[in-house]
């Protein structure tokens, strides 16, 4: 198996596909470890250097997937710095990074300046469509751009670009953007709607996304009424993140918040009220890696 210590030049390709592999099965840690080791290598003239800002890109796209955008948010937003768009690869390089500050930006809650961020890169996607293809890119900053907007409580325009990019999505965001959009109907108060969402037979959700249907589905059941259903639901959700994400991660607070809601109980300190904003994930720092998302 070709490693990032035996890779010859022409084999970088074939360590990063096996990475994004790796990525998709929930093997973050490992991910960003290799990645993080295949940045540091000693740098070598152009034409035979390691390939440093895909390896930069992918490890700090793992770390966000995994719940730690926070601690990696200043790195990301240096390595966009630096990324100057000198031709087209730095350029989506430069995209797929900012779509991880996104998702970061979100699980803070500072969803202003993610949403900003969000219309930027779609802007931007779409004066390079003609060069290259990008709809996953496009595809998967919607994604974020409904969670933020959900934060932002406007509901209804999250609503109407989760049902607009569904039919687009594809595998493990399909699962994602419904729980998205019930959240968005959540929202509204439209629970019967939300729960029907969350309730249909949907591809497993990815491991960045744990815990995630369970959370919106508690929210549907108590917005109903019901209670010991909704404790229920709460506590698989409450479950599932803390075997499946990092113990950093905003949802593992949100889910305790709700549970304290529920309950009646005070949410323990250091629980806080987080926005959820890390759920529109699909592949994302993947594509420097694969479309990062």
């Amino acid at each position: 198996m070709t490693t990032i210590r035996t890779a010859r030049d022409s084999e970088w390709g074939e360590t990063f596909a096996r990475l994004r592999a790796m990525a998709k099965q929930g093997r973050y840690e490992e991910v960003e470890a290799e990645a993080r080791a295949l940045a540091a290598l000693p740098r070598r003239p152009w034409r035979r250097r390691p390939p440093h800002w895909e390896a930069r890109v992918l490890a700090t796209g793992t770390a966000v997937m995994h719940g730690r955008g926070a601690e990696v948010l200043h790195e990301l937003e240096a390595l966009i710095a630096e990324l100057a768009p000198a031709d087209l690869n730095a350029q989506v390089l430069r995209l797929i990074a900012r779509g991880n500050r996104v998702a970061a930006l979100s699980g803070l809650r500072r969803y202003a300046e993610a949403e900003t961020e969000a219309l930027g890169i779609l802007s931007e996607l779409t004066r390079i469509a003609h060069r290259t293809p990008v709809w996953r890119l496009e595809v998967n900053t919607l994604v974020h751009l409904a969670a933020v907007l959900c934060g932002l409580a406007r509901h209804e325009e999250a609503e109407a670009v989760a049902r607009g990019n569904l039919p687009r999505a594809e595998g493990p965001a399909v699962a994602v953007l419904h729980a998205t959009l019930a959240r968005s109907l959540n929202g509204q108060g439209r629970c019967e709607e939300a729960l029907a969402e969350v309730r249909r037979s949907l591809p497993r959700p990815p491991r960045y996304a744990g815990g995630y249907l369970d959370l919106v589905t508690a929210e549907a059941l108590y917005g109903l009424g019901r209670r010991a259903e909704a404790e229920a639901a709460v506590r698989r959700a409450l479950t599932d993140c803390e075997q499946q994400l990092h113990p950093a991660h905003p949802r593992i607070g949100e889910a305790r918040a709700l549970l304290a809601r529920i309950t009646g109980e005070e949410p323990r300190e250091e629980d806080g009220e987080a926005g959820g904003g890390n759920d529109g994930e699909e592949d994302r720092g993947q594509d420097g890696g694969e479309a990062g998302k």
